[in-house]
């Protein structure tokens, strides 16, 4: 089969007419995948970014309009024939408006669709629209800068709305890059602290001679270059929040005097004697396991205890990867309108699969990033194509045919890895089940208690978790 075939989604189900079309598409060179019904279409459009999707309006359960629906949605690029036994104008109507590049009645020739299939690839290849930014980014996927529509990130969505309206210590956990900073900002900005301020703090960016003064301030002449009396991030965030990020850092020292603010609500500035009372809402953050650093002795226990009071867990972009072409919209909305002149740019279909197919060891800051870096290469054309990215990413087989693995310069975590792509599928086969445990366990060849432990396991001591 050709390296550019185009990928083909037919979903219909009267198995012998669906088989032999995918029989004869075959033989024109397209590379077809078969679903019976709407829920199985659903789950192959939520991992495959398809080229074209052919669907019966008239299915069992969720119907082809649905299936059309999902499938613009996600992919406002992608060409979507409607067939139907039952065709009438309205129906025609109706999908083409839905988004439908044509409508086809049944009983048709062959060579029908095939040209209705063409024509469809031409214009698409002579339309120079704006396709991505024609589906808007609806609010329901999105809470203050975080994107997704996944089972994980919708739970996560529930969570910080949950958390946000109480006043409880927040440990953020997850991997570098996956946007802790943005959940704990999601949480101030929804909680009734709102109209106050918001302080962060890289407790990993600052030298630990600094950081003591930048968390509780100083008095002039604490120290050589303290030539003022200056207020830490903790007086800056009086009656707001103050986030410290890589929070595992902080030396054993520090720890001491962290616990006792959040004990007591009370700290001094470096140099001073004089105790200042603090009304301020703590969200500490880390990439490492903070429990794991607790039994090694690196970390304080009943410093972990108040920190981990409501723990929160960003998940890894590639235990969310169907969640890539919405984050890819939303990133191209946010960096075309910065081009001079802005523009509005999509990306093909062959692109989508690679970065769909791509590891991401540095998450949604990396996916960023990679859409800036193709941006640049476009030089001008409105469509990202396979070329415009970087040389890594066009090297990785697609997420169809199973993805490649990136070794980043400091080497490989494997046995982290390994427990992120188990829980990764474990979480998969739980949303194409609808949550159902003896299913899931089914599609995974696990009895359904191995799969429930394994489940514990993992949430509880798997990747970025505590």
């Amino acid at each position: 089969m050709a390296e550019n075939a185009k990928h083909l989604l037919i979903v219909d189900d009267e198995a012998a007419l669906r088989t032999a079309i995918a029989e004869r598409l075959t033989d024109h060179g397209f590379a077809v995948e078969q679903a019976a019904n709407g829920e199985e279409a659903l789950t192959r459009l939520a991992e495959f970014a398809f080229d074209i999707i052919i669907t019966d309006l008239r299915l069992p359960g969720i119907d082809g309009r649905q299936v059309l629906e999902a499938a613009l949605e996600r992919y406002p690029d992608i060409i979507a024939i409607v067939i139907t036994g039952f065709g009438t104008v309205k129906d025609a109507v109706d999908a083409i408006k839905q988004g439908a590049a044509d409508f086809i009645t049944k009983p048709f020739q062959f060579d029908a669709l095939l040209h209705v299939l063409r024509s469809a690839l031409e214009q698409r290849r002579l339309r120079s629209e704006n396709a991505y930014l024609r589906s808007q980014l609806e609010e329901r996927y999105r809470i203050d800068g975080i994107v997704g529509r996944s089972r994980v990130m919708r739970d996560l969505f529930q969570l910080l709305e949950t958390v946000a309206a109480t006043s409880s210590t927040v440990l953020i956990t997850g991997e570098t890059g996956t946007g802790k900073e943005l959940a704990a900002r999601a949480i101030h900005h929804n909680s009734g602290r709102r109209g106050n301020r918001f302080a962060a703090l890289n407790c990993s960016a600052i030298p630990e001679t600094l950081l003591e003064a930048e968390l509780f301030g100083h008095v002039r002449g604490a120290f050589t270059g303290a030539v003022a009396t200056r207020q830490g991030r903790l007086e800056q965030a009086h009656k707001g929040t103050l986030f410290l990020d890589e929070v595992g850092t902080m030396s054993p020292a520090l720890q001491a005097k962290l616990l006792r603010v959040l004990q007591e609500r009370e700290f001094e500035r470096v140099g001073d004697s004089h105790t200042i009372k603090i009304d301020v809402r703590i969200i500490a953050a880390t990439h490492s396991d903070l429990a794991k650093m607790v039994a090694e002795g690196s970390f304080r226990e009943d410093l972990f205890y108040r920190l981990n009071v409501i723990p929160v867990h960003v998940p890894a972009l590639r235990e969310r990867r169907e969640d890539i072409p919405l984050l890819v919209q939303h990133f191209l909305q946010k960096l075309g309108s910065e081009l001079t002149p802005p523009r509005t740019v999509t990306v093909s279909q062959e692109a989508m699969r690679q970065l769909m197919g791509y590891s991401w060891p540095g998450n949604v800051r990396q996916l960023e990033n990679a859409v800036e870096r193709a941006l640049a290469f476009t030089h001008g054309r409105s469509q990202i194509e396979l070329g415009d990215l970087s040389p890594e990413m066009q090297a990785v087989a697609s997420a169809h045919e199973g993805g490649a693995v990136w070794f980043p310069d400091e080497g490989l975590d494997l046995e982290r890895y390994i427990e992120g792509v188990e829980l990764g599928l474990i979480r998969r086969s739980l949303e194409r089940t609808q949550g159902n445990k003896r299913q899931a366990a089914r599609l995974l060849n696990l009895k359904r208690t191995t799969l429930i432990e394994k489940l514990k396991r993992l949430e509880r001591g798997g990747p970025g978790a505590n």
